[in-house]
């Protein structure tokens, strides 16, 4: 009972559907003659008054020559960006989507409907396994000449519902085989081929990419349809040779763009799982028919036109770089030399147009691209041969040749795929960073950990120097990306140098390996410092880096080196090492006398008193150092030396250095360093009366006492005098100028 309430369901829906496609047909012809006779009407009155308009203007007007476009002939000018730049690439895709979801939801939702229906007969044993896959080919040809039928009035929509068709052909032979075992697998390949090759001619004779894109699915999703596990490589890769080959022919006769970037997604995904599954030479046949393949689809407009769109640069980027890793890693596996021959073909192959149009004097577009291509993979090249590691040389250069032709074309898409592809070039850096910790011995520099660091620093530095001419449109329209990129990239620079470094002293002491890496780390923020101009540093990272330097130089000077001379005064360090800190010096002086006084550091009051505790922990460190290097001979010695220096120097270092910051704010008018020079006296005095005068002997307590005395007498006398020199000199000026502005008698 219930089936036949279905089938009267079915008549039913059918005959409203055929009763509203009826009315529809009649209302659309209705519209059409509508629109037909309201436009000659426009056409009429506009040229009425366009003809009054050249009247009243030819007296007035001169020739003026505009440049049109050719397809939509508006108007365009010289400064604006091309029309593939002023709005979303996504876009058609989202507009398609929402003019035909109903339709695509429709025919997925019919297919399913049709495979329950199924289901439903062959529980009731109404069917046998051959009469179900005549009606699933049965109902695939159906829906399919549904389409072709309404193909005329509903373009797409036809396309959609052929699609389905297609898709339920090739699932009925799938489960004919798979299930029902009705035929041979040689058998079942043919009949997905020969479903294939039909929807292939079908969407070349209706035109449709749309149904082209269904039918390379189902071509590619043939052999896993009908596979078996047993691993045909050879006879898999020709077949999917002869499906790009046809794809080729109708893109290039098409124009159709879609088809190649399917293609090319599902056969890497082929290749590179065939790659690591059983790599074999024979692989390395199949990606190059690859290569060329989707190279030529890549120059389709630069053979007819000349040009290149932004999905054919972007596609020449892609197949270069993807087409060198699978034969790369097939070679490292199987251990054959040389490795550098397949980057080494691809780039002659871009240097054929790259001298094309050279000689041709054509310095656009494709010059820039086939420029940054072949300088890229020969780049690849040298990286290979020193075995620096594959995927992470590879994405580092392929991200600088992405934001190259983003700076040459204006394309965003480029630059939103640099965007996409920076974070996985930093994943795959720190994860050949790990092998330090696996790998025993190293050669310095020559390593394929080090050699690969190498290759990301110097794209990293390309890419700022690249990024550089945006920065100030970034800081003004807060770009996160950018900025995050940028500390990302000095993030990269520092970790890769300093593991190196480190990876090479790892015998030594612990105290050894801390002070070095601090005073690496002092003189990377200084190198930065120094190249601020060149590579543009925004003041708030100028500002960041000058603060981050002094709470380095402090730590090092105060921590650090007292970590070492413990360390040289137990006989695990040499007495030479403790030298290397006085380098530091070298840029904390240049800082303070070229760097500081250029930016600015000091808009705000707290970078001096920055600036001056720097100072004081510097000296005050240097100096006890020294001392205690000096005069003590070993460990428990020195607590004694170090206590003596605190009581009897330190103060009257300080003091010295109290009245150098007083003399320095006196004469460059700078209140905030007088202040610290007084914080300085305040701070010794309460500890000399506090706790030091308790612990002198008597002697110690009469040196310090008169030495201190005798500092802050003469401090206080020159002080003096400055202030009335200073005071001379500003009521003189004020004199000066009310003689200046007096008139004469």
């Amino acid at each position: 009972m219930n089936e036949y309430l279905v089938i009267i369901l079915i008549i039913v829906i059918v005959l409203i559907f055929n009763n509203l496609n009826a009315k529809i047909r009649k209302l659309e012809k209705e519209v059409s003659d509508l629109n037909a006779k309201i436009g000659k009407i426009t056409d009429t009155e506009t040229f009425r008054g366009k003809t009054q308009s050249d009247k009243n203007s030819l007296p007035s007007q001169t020739p003026i020559d505009t440049p049109y476009n050719k397809e939509e002939q508006i108007p365009v000018s010289h400064e604006t960006l091309p029309a593939s730049d002023q709005k979303e690439w996504m876009s058609p895709v989202f507009d398609f989507l929402k003019q035909n979801v109903l339709t695509i939801i429709g025919i997925f939702t019919l297919v399913l409907g049709i495979g329950y229906f199924v289901k439903y007969a062959i529980d009731k044993n109404w069917i046998g396994e051959t009469a179900r896959a005549g009606i699933g080919l049965c109902t695939g040809a159906g829906i399919i000449l549904t389409g072709h039928f309404l193909r005329k009035n509903y373009a797409v929509f036809a396309s959609i519902i052929t699609g389905g068709g297609i898709a339920v052909l090739y699932f009925t032979a799938t489960i004919a085989f798979r299930e029902y075992h009705l035929f041979t697998q040689n058998t079942a390949f043919l009949i997905t081929s020969v479903i294939t090759a039909v929807s292939i001619i079908l969407s070349y004779y209706y035109k449709s990419e749309v149904l082209m894109i269904f039918s390379l699915l189902g071509g590619f999703a043939a052999p896993l349809m009908i596979s078996t596990g047993q691993s045909n490589y050879p006879f898999l890769f020709i077949y999917l040779s002869l499906l790009n080959t046809g794809m080729l022919v109708a893109a290039y006769l098409r124009n159709w763009k879609n088809i190649g970037w399917t293609a090319f997604i599902l056969t890497s995904l082929y290749l590179f799982y065939w790659s690591t599954e059983k790599p074999e030479l024979l692989t390395i046949v199949f990606y190059m028919i690859s290569y060329i393949i989707f190279y030529i689809f890549a120059l389709q407009d630069y053979f007819k036109k000349n040009t290149l769109a932004v999905f054919s640069i972007l596609m020449l980027a892609m197949i270069n770089f993807s087409g060198i890793v699978g034969p790369v890693y097939i070679f490292n596996e199987l251990e054959h030399e040389p490795v550098i021959i397949f980057p080494i073909i691809f780039a002659l192959v871009n240097a054929i147009f790259f001298f094309r149009e050279n000689m041709e004097k054509n310095f656009g577009i494709p010059y820039s691209v086939f420029t940054g291509i072949t300088v890229s993979l020969i780049t690849i090249a040298f990286a290979i041969q020193f075995k620096a590691h594959l995927i992470t040389s590879v994405w580092a250069i392929e991200a600088t040749l992405l934001l190259f032709i983003w700076k040459k074309t204006g394309h965003t898409i480029f630059k939103n795929c640099f965007y996409l592809l920076f974070p996985l070039l930093i994943t795959a850096q720190i994860i050949t960073w790990t092998e330090y910790f696996n790998e025993k011995k190293l050669n310095i520099i020559f390593n394929p950990v080090f050699l690969t660091s190498l290759v990301t620093v110097i794209s990293t530095i390309t890419n700022l120097f690249l990024l550089k001419s945006t920065h100030r449109e970034s800081r003004q329209n807060n770009n996160f990306a950018e900025g995050s990129i940028t500390i990302a990239s000095y993030g990269i620079i520092y970790i890769a140098l300093l593991s190196e470094l480190t990876y090479h002293i790892s015998g030594m002491p612990w105290e050894a390996l801390i002070h070095v890496g601090l005073m690496f780390s002092i003189y990377y923020i200084f190198i930065l410092l120094l190249l601020r101009k060149k590579m543009d540093l925004p003041p708030v990272f100028q500002n960041i880096f000058i603060y981050f330097f002094l709470f380095l130089l402090g730590i090092n000077s105060s921590v650090s080196v007292l970590s070492v001379v413990t360390a040289i005064l137990a006989k695990k360090l040499h007495t030479g090492f403790y030298l290397l800190h006085f380098f530091q010096w070298i840029p904390f002086i240049y800082l303070y006398v070229r760097v500081i006084p250029s930016s600015d550091f000091h808009r705000t009051k707290i970078s001096y008193w920055v600036l001056a505790l720097t100072g004081v922990i510097v000296v005050s460190c240097g100096l006890h150092h020294s001392y205690l290097l000096v005069f003590a001979q070993d460990t428990p010695h020195s607590y004694k030396i170090r206590e003596h220096f605190n009581i009897l120097y330190l103060p009257i270092i300080w003091t010295i250095l109290a009245s150098i910051f007083m003399y320095t704010g006196l004469k460059k008018n700078i209140t905030e360093y007088s202040k610290t020079g007084f914080a300085l006296i305040g701070i010794m005095v309460l500890k000399l009366y506090a706790h030091d005068v308790w612990q002198m002997d008597n002697i110690s307590r009469v040196i310090a006492f008169i030495i201190l005395g005798v500092i802050l007498l003469l401090s206080s006398f020159t002080f003096q005098r400055l202030k009335n020199i200073i005071k001379n000199m500003v009521d003189k000026k004020d004199q000066n100028d009310g003689e200046t502005q007096t008139p004469p008698d």
